[in-house]
């Protein structure tokens, strides 16, 4: 779904560049006068992450994490655009099934190695891990990408998609996967886990279905930003909504210790920084990223691959 509004929107704009342009050479108005106005279309998606970054700033406040300067704010800025223009104008749109999940070829097959689940964030599809893709082929590790949808529902409607997802891990690999989650993705991975507890499921028997989560850049206590989204799940996400809040009422410290977050001051979605840390889990920060830029940092990708690696969770240690 998300791949064919994005793929309209690329159609319109080009079509409306070349419109003008056409009637521009036409009207005789020169080079200026016909690229000016299309230089600025295409310098839009920048000046929107120029904008976030400002409110990251404004919004700072008092958050004990250290400020970043301007020289920082603007690497990272730049950054974002080079990843935010790959991601939204090719990845997402147009390679979104380029690298199909990666499991056991058939039924019968010995358990391979621990999988990887991965979620995605507000806005996206799976083609946003497409650098993750083949970087866990390589190595071998066996992954199933989601596409959540709707865009623009409840985050409590993506439950079931997260539950499929984890099944088919587990029955591939006979263990259960480390679940790697970027910006909303984190929210949803919880939101999972209270809706088994819903049904009558047992936290343990939830929780043992996970051997970690690594979150990134998730807006664990919602973001500033959200503010001026409408959508149901883009409302969710406002800082410390009741949503969240009573989200975080349903969590146990055990819960919580499998999660380790990623942040990063210069975060230009989530934002005070403080937002993108659960309570109780590990934290790690990684300086002058952006919020889609944090996935492109070799570190991250190798603490995933060492928590893949990482003993076996307090569950399966007990039923070893």
């Amino acid at each position: 779904m998300l791949a064919r509004l994005l793929q309209r929107l690329g159609l319109a704009l080009t079509l409306a560049a070349a419109g003008w342009l056409g009637w521009s050479w036409r009207q005789g108005l020169g080079p200026w006068g016909a690229f000016g106005p299309v230089l600025a279309l295409l310098g839009l998606n920048a000046l929107a992450l120029g904008l976030e970054q400002a409110l990251a700033a404004g919004a700072h406040g008092n958050d004990p994490a250290p400020r970043p300067g301007p020289g920082l704010r603007l690497r990272a800025w730049a950054r974002e655009v080079r990843q935010s223009s790959r991601v939204f104008g090719w990845e997402m749109p147009f390679a979104s099934t380029r690298w199909p999940d990666m499991l056991p070829a058939a039924p019968g097959l010995a358990p391979g190695g621990r999988g990887v689940l991965l979620v995605h964030g507000y806005l996206c599809n799976r083609g946003f891990w497409n650098a993750w893709y083949p970087r866990l082929q390589v190595q071998g590790v066996p992954f199933v990408g989601v596409s959540l949808e709707p865009v623009f529902g409840s985050i409590d409607d993506y439950a079931e998609q997260i539950d499929a997802a984890l099944a088919r891990l587990q029955r591939a690999t006979g263990q259960a996967p480390l679940v790697v989650c970027h910006s909303m993705g984190g929210v949803v991975l919880r939101a999972w886990r209270r809706s088994r507890l819903a049904r009558g499921e047992s936290a343990e028997a939830v929780e043992a279905r996970v051997h970690h989560v690594l979150t990134i850049g998730t807006p664990h206590r919602g973001t500033w930003l959200a503010r001026f989204g409408r959508q149901p799940n883009a409302v969710q996400m406002r800082q410390d909504s009741p949503w969240l809040q009573a989200l975080a009422a349903s969590e146990s410290p055990a819960w919580r210790a499998r999660f380790t977050c990623v942040w990063s001051a210069c975060d230009n979605v989530v934002f005070p920084p403080c937002c993108a840390v659960l309570e109780g889990a590990a934290s790690v920060q990684r300086p002058g990223r952006g919020h889609q830029d944090l996935l492109d940092d070799a570190a991250v990708f190798a603490l995933a691959l060492a928590l893949r690696a990482s003993p076996l969770s307090p569950t399966e240690a007990a039923a070893a």
